[in-house]
């Protein structure tokens, strides 16, 4: 039963910050297009709470439980798909750092790519889901 319950809230704080990466791109988006101070200035603030109250808090309690999960399921580790998962994990990881850098590049008005350029930056965490989702679901390997 306990595993049960850590793997729910394992898939409630994925989803959670899945939202977060999702929407952080996003934000950049219209950050990079905004002209006035008074704009840029709320985004700002609304790209770093979203970082810090919701991306940050969601990713460690993703890698807490998913690390306890592999502490009580240890034979996943022998399995190749865990290893592509744990691959993309990783990528994902560095992926949240770099919108934590590019948001404090933002906040020091140091921006210097285009909407567009985030337009599609914001299509990486879809492609990481969705071969986690396949990779979890379906094994292949």
């Amino acid at each position: 039963m306990l595993f049960l319950w850590i793997k729910a809230l394992h898939i409630v704080s994925v989803v959670c910050w899945f939202a977060g990466l999702f929407y952080l791109p996003r934000l950049f988006v219209y950050h990079a297009q905004s002209q006035d101070s008074i704009s840029q200035e709320r985004f700002v603030t609304m790209e770093r709470k979203l970082y810090r109250g919701i991306m940050l808090p969601s990713m460690i309690a993703t890698l807490a439980f998913g690390i306890w999960l592999m502490s009580l399921t240890p034979g996943f580790l022998n399995q190749g798909w865990m290893h592509a998962k744990l691959t993309l994990v990783i990528l994902l990881i560095g992926y949240h750092h770099m919108c934590g850098a590019q948001l404090k590049r933002f906040a020091r008005g140091e921006n210097t790519r285009s909407h567009v350029f985030y337009r599609w930056f914001n299509e990486v965490p879809v492609l990481i889901l969705l071969a986690v989702v396949i990779l979890v679901v379906v094994k292949p390997f």
